[in-house]
């Protein structure tokens, strides 16, 4: 549960154009958002992809790689035919930062990294100031921009939300990680209560629930393939939450099983099924698209085994992989379920109803994922979950950092909370 600085909702007044570079778990994107105010922005954007060399080298060289990105895209957008910027003398465009790993905080343009996730590696960096380092690669490059605010994608998905829709009151990110965010009365959030906030002020709490029963396994009921998985993870004992939930490990869950059964003699007689030994080699995508397969026969199934591990399936076979997938994809939606629950619960937002943002992969593509989130909600509350909706929240990390960048410029230059 981590403070991020960001005070209270958005106004629906923000205007101005702002540089977002969110650095994901797949993508880095770097967008140019034109905020219009009233719920209506609009964006340029372009991604580029990070290599699993990257993610393991040392971390100031994934920094320069991120301001030299950022460079490129200011090259190609926002030079004028004339050669420069449209900047006035000493002018800089503002910029929020999207960094979607755990970080401590104790200013909102400020952040040090706890520990990397979703099976990032960089070495020098845990421990690090990263907006420092991110500021020392901007250097590097002369790039006209000044970070703003550095914050956690989930953190921009619940500001972005509440900017196009004020219902959304909560955020979560279902993708390669998993993780959400609220709004919380400054009254209630301890570990802030030295640096004299107003008690009636609210701010966004990251509540890195990947981390939920993280080390001691007390509360979340594994499998052993959970464990094989956690303990062969680059982090053993971390993210128990995650693991059981996000994008990154329900393929291996599922290759795991297939394995088991391989050397127990019941799948694949006789076949040679070396190509299905390599961790990981089992994409989540392939039970998104086993679930949605619409064929009698399952041809999709019949593609992905053939065509990526070489080897035939039975009909039962096939049927056997549809069900397990339903239940890996079943169970990572109920246990998200449980995570908004426990914030619906603690805000009281269940009489009112409110909406959840969702973004992410696994929200996005996984067929069905959302219906059995609210499948799950009306479990936990009864008929009134029926009131708390999950809604596509459409681009939240670069859209949102770029808002909470202006909404932290407008801050600053009221005079508000100018030290945090």
């Amino acid at each position: 549960m981590i403070p991020t600085y960001v005070f209270g909702f958005p106004t629906g007044e923000e205007v101005g154009d702002y540089l977002a570079v969110d650095l994901g778990g797949t993508n880095l994107r770097v967008c140019l958002v034109s905020v219009q105010g009233e719920g209506k922005f609009e964006i340029t954007q372009t991604k580029y992809r990070l290599t699993e060399e990257q993610k393991h080298d040392d971390g100031q060289k994934l920094f320069d790689f991120c301001a030299e990105c950022l460079k490129t895209f200011v090259d190609t957008n926002l030079v004028e035919e004339e050669g420069g910027l449209n900047l006035k003398p000493g002018e800089t465009l503002p910029l929020g930062f999207t960094f979607s790993y755990p970080c401590t905080q104790e200013k909102i343009d400020h952040g040090v990294l706890i520990r990397w996730t979703k099976g990032f590696g960089a070495a020098n960096t845990e421990g690090q100031d990263v907006a420092e380092m991110f500021r020392k690669s901007l250097a590097k490059y002369e790039l006209p921009v000044t970070m703003t605010a550095l914050i956690n994608d989930t953190t921009g998905t619940l500001i972005a939300s509440h900017y196009v829709n004020p219902k959304t009151k909560i955020a979560c990110i279902f993708g390669t990680g998993c993780n959400a965010a609220y709004m919380e009365h400054v009254k209630d959030i301890p570990k802030i209560k030295n640096l004299a906030i107003d008690d009636s002020a609210d701010m966004a709490i990251n509540c890195e629930w990947g981390a939920f029963d993280s080390f001691e396994h007390e509360h979340l009921p594994r499998t052993k393939y959970d464990v094989i998985v956690d303990e062969s993870s680059n982090k053993p004992g971390e993210q128990a939450f995650e693991k059981l939930i996000s994008g990154r490990y329900l393929g291996e869950i599922m290759r795991l099983v297939i394995c088991e059964l391989i050397d127990e003699g019941v799948l694949f007689l006789g076949q040679n099924t070396y190509k299905l030994e390599s961790p990981y080699v089992f994409e989540t995508a392939f039970l998104s698209l086993m679930e949605s397969d619409p064929t009698d026969e399952l041809l999709m199934i019949i593609g992905i085994f053939s065509h990526f591990f070489a080897v035939e399936t039975t009909l039962a076979e096939r049927q056997f992989f549809r069900a397990l997938a339903m239940l890996i994809g079943r169970r990572a939606a109920r246990l998200s379920a449980c995570g908004i629950a426990a914030i619906v619960s603690k805000m009281g937002y269940l009489d009112e109803g409110c909406l959840v943002g969702a973004d992410g992969s696994l929200y996005n593509k996984y067929p069905g994922f959302a219906d059995r989130i609210h499948e799950g909600l009306v479990d936990i509350f009864g008929e009134k979950g029926r009131g708390i909706m999950t809604c596509h929240a459409e681009d939240g990390s670069g859209v949102g950092s770029a808002i909470i960048a202006a909404m932290t410029k407008a801050r600053k230059e009221s005079g508000l909370y100018l030290d945090v």
